[in-house]
């Protein structure tokens, strides 16, 4: 039987060789880097599975190939189905007006209504419930597909792949750069804090001008707090603009979040390329799977569905850049 090496073991290289496995392929995967860890952009995402919001800025695949990330990921970690609240200062209804005319399936919601949903927010006259989207946790997910992938017997590798390897999937994201030379990288910041005094139960992204936010329940009142998207490379630290706009924001939705623990700052490189879908490409004996941009939890499992009908069956899917392959 063929071995299919997958690099990389953030959430590309485990959604990829979980698919592969589901399908009874052999797998083993390498990463000298180890098991998922905060050495990972994965590792500091939001988890939110919410195509339909994310369709108010992105590409059509993205809420298309987005709705089914829900069943994949619910068959494999915890994920939590309530939903995505949407509000904005009365300073800033327009925008959560355009938010709705570029968007579907959601309802409008009053302050009642908001108040029932969150029983935490409060001064939020409007707002708009996406009742069909979820969100996991994202350490778990990546702990979970580990797991269940060393339970399948996939062996995992501490090392770099050998130089010359047949049957290779690339997922290591930027450090792919060298092969790819149209992915950059976008930087992102985000803080872990915890807050006791406010319970929220599902995630609520706030309208803002400059910088809109999503805070996403962790539980026992730890929340993650995000995000930005800034074309920059330099992931050394957050800045001190990022910092306050994002803690502003959580005030904003409530004041005692003014008293939250900040418990941790990430900053991450997120690889991307020029119109912010991933790829995948057949290189020579080695099928590149990347470019997944703020969408590595919802577009992971499309991503990870196409290597395995390209690899297994050799069927082109959508995300199989053609023009390179």
């Amino acid at each position: 039987m063929t071995v299919w090496s997958v690099i990389g073991s953030g959430v590309a290289g485990l959604a990829v060789a979980s698919e592969l496995v589901s399908r009874g392929a052999e797998v083993q995967i390498f990463d000298p880097a180890g098991p998922p860890g905060p050495h990972g952009c994965s590792w500091w995402a939001g988890g939110m599975l919410a195509p339909w919001c994310e369709f108010e800025n992105a590409e059509e695949p993205v809420l298309r190939l987005g709705q089914h990330a829900l069943d994949w990921w619910a068959a494999r970690t915890e994920v939590e189905r309530r939903g995505t609240l949407v509000v904005a200062n009365a300073r800033d209804l327009p925008d959560l007006r355009r938010f709705s005319r570029r968007t579907e399936r959601f309802v409008e919601v009053d302050q009642e209504k908001i108040s029932e949903l969150e029983t935490d927010l409060h001064g939020f006259t409007k707002g708009l419930y996406f009742e069909d989207e979820a969100h996991l946790d994202p350490r778990q997910a990546l702990r979970d597909l580990h797991r269940q992938l060393k339970d399948y017997g996939v062996i995992f590798h501490r090392k770099l792949a050998p130089a010359r390897l047949e049957n290779a999937i690339d997922c290591r994201g930027l450090h792919a750069r060298e092969t790819l030379h149209d992915l950059r990288g976008v930087k992102g910041e985000m803080l872990v804090i915890r807050c006791p005094d406010v319970t929220l139960t599902r995630p609520v992204r706030l309208l803002h001008p400059r910088m809109p936010l999503y805070i996403v329940p962790r539980g026992d009142g730890v929340y993650m707090l995000g995000a930005t998207m800034i074309e920059s490379e330099d992931s050394s630290r957050i800045t001190a603009r990022s910092m306050l706009e994002l803690l502003s924001a959580a005030y904003a939705l409530n004041p005692a979040f003014g008293e939250a623990e900040v418990l941790e700052i990430g900053v991450d490189l997120r690889p991307a390329f020029p119109d912010n879908l991933p790829r995948i490409r057949r290189l020579g004996h080695t099928i590149y799977a990347n470019g997944l941009y703020r969408h590595g939890y919802l577009l992971a499992p499309a991503l990870a569905q196409g290597v395995a009908d390209l690899a297994l069956e050799n069927i082109h899917s959508e995300m199989v850049d053609e023009d390179r392959a």
